[in-house]
């Protein structure tokens, strides 16, 4: 029987991984489709610590991974589909590898963000197209940047994009934006910010040296047209990847899980979640990373009073 089960890789999972093979509890992982998470669709990243050049997001996640089974860390590739939380060792159905049952489980498996699902959008993802202003709107400082979305999130991003970008179009499919006023507000007042309202995304248009332009449909004359940019940021939203949980964890309004503020520890106890999949405020690798060690600790402070408790009523 396993100790300790982690699901989902990235910058919370591995960080997860290598502090409990430290500490000899030879956690398995287990990997989904996206082994690494959202960084391993990333170029440069700059702002993880340590790095004063910068380090590809694969490469990352791939030293990170090497690290962790360096210490005894074992991965396996598989879908859980299934979650069953109701006792103690809990129950995981992997598909390809049947049941598992662990003493603890740590949930990492991340937030995915949303997409407009047009053509040239997911092939040239770090080639101008990204979803995390935070991550990369630096390597746009003095370019043209267009931001799709009509909400409070987009409204943020765009203004937060105007430090480096010449000028930010802001894109959306009506006439309306679904941000709140203050945020509305406070991006009119923005002279670096245009506005292309009543514009449905159709494609987006690339060179051999990445993004040119996006193509869309203005609903105001019927007609379609390029608008010329050096970058796209889409900013519709993220959904975390909790599907496979079934209603078996306390989430909160937004379906991330919750956790007890301060802590990893979810409504279940032995079940602990780190990451994006229980964080939609900051979405960072480095907190990523930070959570993991959080859930690291506290699970392994779980065990260790598991051990204590079942060492005392067996006196």
């Amino acid at each position: 029987m396993n100790q300790v089960v982690i699901i989902g890789t990235g910058p919370a999972g591995l960080t997860a991984a290598i502090y409990l093979a430290r500490a000899n509890l030879n956690p398995l992982i287990i990997e989904g489709q996206q082994p690494g998470g959202q960084l391993t669709m990333t170029t440069d990243v700059e702002n993880f610590p340590g790095f004063p050049e910068g380090i590809m997001g694969p490469e990352l996640m791939e030293n990170m991974r090497k690290q962790a089974e360096r210490f005894g860390a074992q991965f396996r590739t598989g879908w859980v589909n299934r979650v069953d939380f109701s006792n103690r060792p809990f129950k995981l159905e992997v598909e390809g590898m049947g049941e598992i049952e662990s003493q603890a489980i740590i949930i990492s498996t991340g937030a995915s963000a949303r997409l407009l699902d047009i053509p040239g959008e997911t092939e040239n993802i770090g080639r101008g197209v990204s979803t995390c202003a935070t991550c990369d709107g630096f390597f746009f400082r003095g370019k043209k940047i267009i931001v799709v979305g009509g909400g409070d999130s987009a409204m943020e991003e765009a203004s937060f994009l105007t430090k480096f970008a010449s000028e930010v179009t802001v894109v959306h499919r009506r006439d309306e934006l679904r941000a709140s006023k203050i945020m509305q507000d406070r991006a009119k007042a923005n002279a670096k910010i245009h506005w292309s309202l009543n514009c449905i995304p159709l494609e987006v248009v690339a060179g051999e040296t990445g993004v040119t332009g996006l193509k869309v449909k203005d609903q105001s004359t019927g007609t379609d047209k390029v608008i010329e940019t050096d970058g796209i940021f889409v900013a519709i939203g993220h959904h975390p990847n909790t599907g496979f949980l079934q209603g078996a964890l306390q989430v909160d309004e937004l379906g991330y899980i919750a956790v007890k503020p301060g802590t990893t520890e979810t409504n279940i106890p032995g079940v602990f979640a780190c990451g994006d999949v229980q964080d939609h405020k900051y979405r960072q690798a480095i907190t990523a990373a930070g959570s993991g060690c959080m859930a690291a600790l506290d699970c392994e402070r779980f065990l260790e009073g598991s051990a204590v408790h079942e060492w005392s009523q067996s006196l």
